[in-house]
């Protein structure tokens, strides 16, 4: 499985209706799976992004359709990045 670091922003709909996050969330992760996706960790943060989450997918065009799906709900804008593990940077560098 593939891991992506997904940074969320909340949209203005999204602000509004805070309080219902939490279940949006929930609702996510079951959207997710179905489709093959998980959300491993969900982090609230301060600064520049809202959330973070970190998602597992069997590769990148499962993982944008969970990601365009998520965003045309209209409450979070990402920005979505893939991230390799501990042994797969090591793995990587000294291929260099």
């Amino acid at each position: 499985m593939a891991t992506y670091i997904m940074l969320l922003n909340w949209t203005e709909q999204g602000i509004a209706k805070v309080k219902a996050s939490p279940k949006r969330l929930d609702d996510g992760r079951k959207a997710f799976k179905k489709m093959g996706v998980e959300i491993k960790d969900t982090y609230l943060t301060m600064g520049p992004y809202d959330l973070l989450c970190v998602v597992e997918a069997p590769d990148s065009e499962t993982a944008a359709r969970a990601i365009l799906s998520l965003g045309s709900a209209g409450n979070v804008r990402t920005l979505t990045m893939p991230a390799f593990t501990e042994d797969q940077y090591r793995e990587i560098t000294s291929s260099v």
